[in-house]
């Protein structure tokens, strides 16, 4: 069926770049140039990914004293935002404007 549509008909039907049967795009030297930067970028990349800097007994809990500073510091900056404590005389004083009873 493509032979045929291929040999009766003049080119690709409709849009030439997008579809089922587009025309194929040629490669170009920067093409092939760019894929073989990415491939060697991502070769080193596996390359010290799969060689750790700290043993696993090393890693274990390192950060643990770090993160606890973190967290009484976000802890503290929320105590300091949260507003100060209120007696029900200071909500209910606005109802004593006259005392005539």
């Amino acid at each position: 069926m493509f032979l045929t549509l291929a040999l009766l008909r003049k080119g690709i039907p409709g849009k030439q770049w997008i579809g089922k049967y587009r025309r194929p795009r040629q490669i170009t030297w920067q093409m092939k140039r760019n894929m073989v930067k990415h491939l060697e970028r991502e070769a080193e990349n596996e390359y010290w990914i799969s060689r750790p800097y700290m043993t696993p007994e090393q890693e274990h809990g390192h950060a643990a004293e770090r993160r606890a500073q973190a967290w009484l510091k976000i802890k503290e900056t929320k105590f300091n935002n949260f507003p100060e404590h209120k007696t029900l005389s200071d909500h209910l004083s606005h109802l004593k404007i006259t005392k005539t009873w």
